[in-house]
């Protein structure tokens, strides 16, 4: 019973993009009509199998003639064929020479009712894969296996969404749009689809289809905490302040515990010039943050701005310097600083301030000319 074992590099296997690999030559060779047991990471915690096939040719190939052919290693998954090298050096621990033989093995991959082994839940197994790589953020391989799936099953509203929210990651709106569009059609009301379907029109550019959708959204449910966050961020871009507002005060009285509704609440006093109001949902998203680092560091950071904007320049100071200590070389912060230290003409202070920001990103303009501005005044 022959076993091929598959990584992830190897995620062509899984959506029959790829019917062929390249191993070295076993005790007992494969030959045309041999049927493969086929696994994922078959000596780890992942290991799962994903396909019986049969092997339909095998050409013999020496190790001196494969390893400098990169027609082969793309035919593999490999960019070339010293990617290609490197990956069988640790496979095969370097025991590897000119003469060893290697077998070039293509197959066909079987339906599951032709297993003779245990069969499996393809599209479950698919699933899991594709949901795995988007949790880690692998978008491009994700896709693949969303699309492989709704090949098994193109009616299946969970993956219709969820290969939406992976093209809308890829920047793939108008995909991601039309994969919501299946979903809607399946299920009509489902009100976190049609708030996905927004998002994704807001992305795209066409802001007013985003509040159409929003709408639907809302009317769905009211009371959808995402759908009311979203909805508010759509009027606020659409400079629809007042509405916005009333949104996110809605908003507090459902999830008013959550920081980052109380740091979009402050982002949009900041906008309407309600500065002092938006320190005070700053201060809540700080208090609330209960330890959550980027967001503590981001609400410091435009709690200073709003101290700047109202002249306050030692309490801006004071919440960029606490940004820092959470996010020690975050460029925006250390910028602002710069920029609060030569407000309270601390030139040489400022001047530190902006070399770390172009020890970071040497071509910053910003903190150039800022710093530039600075020496002239010692």
């Amino acid at each position: 019973m022959p076993i091929l074992s598959f990584s992830s590099q190897d995620i062509d296997i899984i959506t029959g993009k790829k019917t062929m690999t390249i191993r070295k030559l076993w005790k007992t060779p494969l030959k045309k009509g041999d049927r493969l047991y086929c696994y994922w990471n078959l000596v780890s915690k992942e290991k799962k199998k994903i396909f019986e096939a049969i092997v339909e040719d095998v050409e013999t190939i020496k190790y001196k003639d494969l390893k400098d052919n990169d027609e082969l290693a793309r035919a593999e998954g490999y960019k070339n064929s010293q990617e290609m090298v490197k990956e069988f050096k640790k496979k095969y621990a370097g025991k590897i020479k000119d003469n060893d033989d290697f077998q070039i093995i293509h197959f066909k991959k079987l339906d599951v009712d032709d297993w003779k082994g245990d069969k499996i839940d393809e599209k479950a197994m698919i699933t899991q894969r594709a949901d795995i790589l988007f949790d880690t953020g692998k978008y491009d391989k994700s896709t693949l296996c969303y699309n492989a799936a709704l090949k098994i099953d193109p009616n299946d509203v969970y993956l219709l969404n969820k290969q939406g929210d992976n093209l809308s990651r890829l920047g793939e709106f108008g995909g991601a749009i039309e994969c919501y569009d299946k979903a809607l059609a399946i299920d009509e009301d489902n009100e976190y689809i049609i708030n996905n379907k927004a998002i994704a029109l807001l992305n795209a550019g066409d802001v007013f289809a985003a509040l159409d959708a929003s709408d639907a959204a809302y009317e769905a449910n009211p009371n959808n905490p995402i759908v009311l966050y979203w909805r508010g961020f759509i009027l606020e871009v659409l400079n629809a302040f007042d509405e916005a507002l009333d949104v996110y005060d809605k908003l507090i009285k459902i999830d008013g515990e959550n920081p980052e509704v109380w740091n979009a609440r402050g982002n949009l006093l900041t906008d309407m010039g309600k500065l002092e109001e938006a320190i005070e949902s700053f201060n809540k998203a700080v208090e609330l943050s209960l330890g959550d680092s980027e967001k503590d560091a981001d609400a410091l950071n435009r709690m200073g701005n709003a101290y700047i904007d109202l002249g306050q320049f030692d309490k801006a100071l004071d919440c960029y310097n606490a940004a820092i200590d959470i996010e020690k070389n975050n460029i925006d912060f250390l910028l602002n600083k710069g920029v609060v230290l030569m407000e309270l003409q601390r030139f040489e202070e400022a001047v530190t301030s902006f070399d770390k920001v172009l020890l970071k990103n040497p071509e910053n303009e910003d903190a150039f000319f800022l710093k530039e501005e600075c020496l002239e005044n010692f």
